[in-house]
């Protein structure tokens, strides 16, 4: 725990207090940030004595200042000081630079062009990203990130792929930058092209047009930079290949280093704390999947409201916080619930991504002033750890359901 210095309150008997704590859980270095209310009274001997305590975020005049744009929207006119919005100074997520010119030519650099990942489900990219990254520390190279992701049509409002998407609205990138040696495309191909011009002796590139090439075969390159370059038909140009037959059993993928935005899991623990850390959860898979009664034959049934409430009954005690977490679109599918617990959705937290809230903006920085919208792979992201922090969980494929999470015959 990491106190701040206290503030006044509203009134003459209150003091505000922040502080910056590690979740248990987690075990991690994250940290969050609390401020709450504390009523004083004198107490036995003059001494003073806390009577109430008030409850998460209370203690809004201890709320540090930050920096928002003038406008609402990044424009022109300069910064601003204001409560709450703008940037956390715990997130550095800036780019990071080679440097100079001799230290771009001492490096060791692997390098992967766009290939057939791109537009993919976020489970295939961070399955290929991990490969790529994962084949660098083997080689012992500096892997060439592109920061630029393409968001697939599914997880979209618009229901189309949505290119331009910032890895940092996703992942922790000052997690990945500590953990493992990376540098930004574009920064790279600056400096490389930089190189060329200025020297006679261009720098040594091993061009790679096939993943039969593995990692193996590579080791010993003394190249300044191995660039693999994904041109075939799908799926040969799928990063992940790289990783297949014998490299996986010389390249391990790095899971460490990729962790959610520091950004959305603010929210989920704001979300968390607005129930006092002390909630049960219920995850509710529906959509296509309820639809399809070949693959799924008895998880519309199984999910209906009046068929949910009668399995929680025997799992969670009356009037809990009940968190629940589902894909289902209709707010008040879950009203039936509400008869015994009280329910909490993730569209009841709305203004934690609204267009007033800390995440709005500190977004709205890293694309260039223009609004960033909260989509459907951050939804899962945080519906789906705020589920895991429940004391209770129950399960669609493990609990509510007995149809396989994969489809028949795949349990």
């Amino acid at each position: 725990m990491e106190y701040e210095t206290p503030v006044n309150g509203s009134k003459p008997d209150e003091c505000d207090v922040s502080w910056r704590f590690r979740n248990k859980k987690e075990k991690s270095w994250r940290r969050y940030r609390d401020f709450r209310r504390f009523k004083f009274a004198f107490g036995e001997n003059c001494t003073y004595k806390v009577f109430h305590t008030s409850g998460w975020h209370s203690g809004v005049n201890a709320r540090r200042f930050r920096i928002k744009p003038r406008g609402g929207g990044g424009g022109g006119g300069g910064p601003k000081a204001t409560r709450g919005v703008g940037r956390d100074p715990e997130i550095n997520d800036t780019i990071p630079t080679l440097g100079s010119q001799t230290n771009f030519r001492r490096g060791k650099y692997l390098y992967y062009s766009r290939g057939g990942d791109y537009c993919k489900g976020m489970n295939q990219y961070m399955w290929s990203f991990l490969c790529g990254l994962g084949e660098a520390m083997y080689l012992n190279r500096t892997f060439v990130m592109d920061l630029s992701l393409c968001l697939s049509s599914s997880y979209s409002s618009k229901g189309v792929d949505e290119e331009g998407k910032d890895f940092r609205y996703y992942f922790d990138f000052e997690h990945l930058k500590e953990s493992a040696s990376i540098v930004e495309e574009g920064e790279f191909v600056r400096d490389w092209k930089k190189w060329n011009r200025s020297h006679k002796r261009k720098v040594p590139v091993r061009k790679v047009k096939t993943h039969k090439v593995s990692p193996l075969q590579l080791s010993k390159d003394k190249s300044t930079i191995i660039w693999r370059q994904f041109d075939a038909p799908e799926p040969e140009n799928y990063w992940y290949r790289v990783c297949e037959g014998q490299a996986s059993k010389y390249v391990e993928r790095p899971w460490q280093t990729l962790w959610k935005s520091k950004r959305l899991m603010n929210i989920v623990s704001e979300i968390s704390g607005k129930m006092d850390w002390d909630f049960d959860a219920v995850h509710v898979v529906r959509g296509e999947k309820a639809k399809d009664k070949k693959l799924w034959p008895h998880l519309d049934e199984d999910t209906w409201p009046d068929a949910i409430l009668n399995k929680l009954r025997g799992l969670v005690q009356p009037w809990r916080n009940l968190y629940v977490a589902t894909n289902e679109p209709f707010y008040n599918y879950f009203d039936k619930l509400r008869s015994q617990y009280k329910v909490h959705l993730l569209d009841d937290y709305s203004y934690l991504w609204g267009n007033n809230s800390e995440w709005y903006n500190e977004t709205s920085l890293l694309n260039n002033g223009k609004p960033v919208e909260f989509d459907g792979y951050m939804r899962v992201a945080v519906d789906t750890e705020v589920f895991i922090r429940g004391k209770t969980r129950v399960e669609t494929f493990n609990n509510l359901t007995m149809d396989c999470k994969d489809g028949i015959n795949t349990c």
